[in-house]
C-alpha cells in the first residue's frame, strides 16, 4: 500500500508543479533570493519605486506587489492575527518518553483509520498554503518514525510553487542523521531538536530510553551539512527543569562559542500527564540572571515580530540563545501558528482544549477503508488541492468541500482568544499530553 500511495503522491506532485502552482514562483521561494519579496513587505513598508509604463520589463519585487492578494480572511482573527505557520503533526509514535511529554504510564494510540493519510496531509497543506501559510513544520510524535517521512516531505516541498518559504521539522534527533541528507534533498530548510541534557546518564532518565550519541550524531551532520552550504536553520529546544537539568544551562550555551547553534530555553509548561509543578518551572527571568552572572556581556538581539523567543547572544560566539516564555511572559500578541493534530483536529491555540475536526470533513461522502488506502481515490483529493488553489488564485469560486473546510478554519481562527489562560488556570485545564497534539 505505502508503495503504490508513494506512486500515487508522486505522480500527482509532478502536477503541482506544473502551471497550477507557478502563478506566484517569482515572488515566493523557501530559501528568500534578495530582491524579492518578503512577509514584511505585505503591510506598511517601503513598496519599490514604480517602473514607467514604457519599461520593458517588472522587477521581481514589482511583479510580486501587483499580483499580491489581500492575506485570507479565514486565517486572520478578531485581533487581525495572520496566521501564516502551520504545524502538522504526522504521528503519535515516539521512540523516547519524555517526561515533560509522555505520560509515565504511555498512551492510547488512535486507531490507524482515525489519523490522516499521507494524500489527506498533502491535501491540507495546499489548501492552507493557498491561503497565505508561508511556514510548515512537521511534528509528532517522532516525525522521523514514519515510514514515509521522506516522500512525504517531497510532496509539501512541492508546494514551494504555490507560496510555502520554509518546510521545518521538530525532531528528538534519534533516526535524523539516517535520513538527513534525503529530507534536505526534499526541501527542508529548520530543524528544532529537542535535547534536554548533555549528559549521556541524565539523558536516559529524562527520556526514559538510550540515544544520546545518536542525537549527537545528528547535530554534526546538520552542522557539516550547513558548512557546505546546505542553509538549515538549527535551534535545540531544553525543557529546564528545577533540580533535573537546570544545572546544565551553561554547558548548553557553551555549545554555541564555536558552531551557529541556537538554543533555545523553554520554561517547563503543563500537559495532561506530565506531574507539572510550579516548584519545577524555572522562569525566564531566574535563568536569564544566572547566564549574566557568567557572562555580564550577553546582549539582546533584536527579535523577529512572531518570534517565540527573545533572543541573546554573548559576544564573541557564533551561536544564539532564546527563551520561550509561554508560562511567565506569553507572546499570545503576535501569534501566528496553528495546529493540525494526527487525528485531522485543528487547534487554534497551544493551550487551548477547543478543537475542530477537518478530517471529518474530507471524509464525510468517502466511505472506503482510509487503512487499506486507494491509490485513484488519493489521487482525487490531491487532485481537488490542484484545483481549488488554481480556482483561488483566479478568484473564482471554491469547490464546496473546501469552501466548507475554510469556513470551518475561518471560524475557528475567529474564535481564537487574545492570550491563552494565566499558569493557575493552566494546571488544572483539560487538554491533550503533549506527544497528542504536536511539539
Amino acid at each position: 500500500m505505502a508503495l503504490i500511495l508513494s506512486s500515487a503522491l508522486s505522480t500527482i506532485m509532478v502536477s503541482l508543479r506544473g502551471s497550477a502552482f507557478t502563478g506566484r514562483s517569482q515572488a515566493w521561494s523557501p530559501r528568500r533570493v534578495a530582491g524579492t519579496l518578503d512577509s514584511d513587505t505585505r503591510i506598511g513598508t517601503t513598496q519599490p519605486e514604480r517602473p514607467s509604463e514604457t519599461s520593458p520589463s517588472l522587477s521581481p519585487q514589482w511583479s510580486a506587489l501587483k499580483t499580491a492578494k489581500p492575506f485570507s480572511e479565514f486565517l486572520t482573527d478578531t485581533f487581525n492575527r495572520q496566521h501564516d505557520y502551520l504545524r502538522i503533526s504526522v504521528t503519535e509514535r515516539c521512540n523516547l518518553r519524555c517526561l515533560y511529554c509522555m505520560p509515565e504510564e504511555g498512551i492510547q494510540l488512535s486507531p490507524p483509520a482515525r489519523l490522516l493519510t499521507s494524500a489527506e496531509i498533502v491535501y491540507l497543506s495546499s489548501l492552507f498554503v493557498s491561503q497565505g501559510v508561508t511556514k510548515i513544520r512537521l511534528t509528532g510524535g517522532e516525525p522521523t518514525v514514519r515510514k514515509d517521512i521522506v516522500p512525504l516531505m517531497h510532496s509539501i516541498g512541492a508546494l514551494r510553487r504555490n507560496g510555502l518559504r520554509e518546510l521545518c521539522l521538530t525532531t528528538n534527533g534519534i533516526s535524523l542523521h539516517r535520513k538527513l541528507d534525503a529530507m534536505v534533498e526534499a526541501g527542508l530548510t529548520g530543524i528544532n531538536l529537542s535535547l534536554d541534557t548533555l549528559d549521556p546518564f541524565q539523558f536516559q532518565i529524562m527520556t526514559r530510553r538510550k540515544g544520546f550519541d545518536a542525537v549527537m550524531r545528528s547535530i554534526d551532520r546538520i552542522l557539516e551539512i550547513n558548512k557546505a552550504g546546505g542553509g538549515i536553520k538549527l535551534k535545540i529546544n531544553c525543557v529546564v527543569m528545577r533540580g533535573i537539568n537546570d544545572q546544565e544551562i551553561i554547558p548548553f550555551i557553551e555549545m554555541g562559542r564555536d558552531s551557529p547553534i541556537e538554543v533555545r530555553f523553554i520554561e517547563y509548561m503543563p500537559f495532561d500527564g506530565n506531574k507539572w509543578n510550579q516548584d519545577k518551572m524555572v522562569s525566564y527571568q531566574e535563568m536569564l540572571t544566572a547566564i549574566q552572572k557568567k557572562y555580564p556581556a550577553l546582549q539582546k538581539v533584536t527579535d523577529h515580530r512572531n518570534n517565540t523567543s527573545k533572543t541573546y547572544q554573548v559576544p564573541g560566539f557564533k551561536g544564539q540563545i532564546g527563551f520561550i516564555t509561554s508560562m511567565t511572559h506569553n507572546f499570545c500578541g503576535t501569534c501566528n501558528r496553528l495546529r493540525i493534530t494526527c487525528d485531522g483536529n485543528l487547534k487554534v491555540c497551544l493551550f487551548g482544549n477547543a478543537e475542530v475536526s477537518l478530517r471529518d470533513i474530507i471524509r464525510r461522502d468517502n466511505t472506503r477503508d482510509l487503512v487499506e488506502g486507494s491509490a485513484t481515490q488519493d489521487s482525487k483529493l490531491l487532485e481537488a488541492a490542484q484545483t481549488a488553489a488554481r480556482i483561488y488564485d483566479e478568484g473564482g469560486q471554491l469547490p464546496p468541500r473546501e469552501q466548507e473546510l475554510l469556513e470551518v478554519i475561518g471560524v475557528a481562527v475567529k474564535r481564537k482568544k487574545a492570550k491563552h489562560a494565566g499558569m493557575s488556570e493552566l494546571k488544572s485545564m483539560k487538554n491533550r499530553p503533549m506527544i497528542l497534539i504536536g511539539g
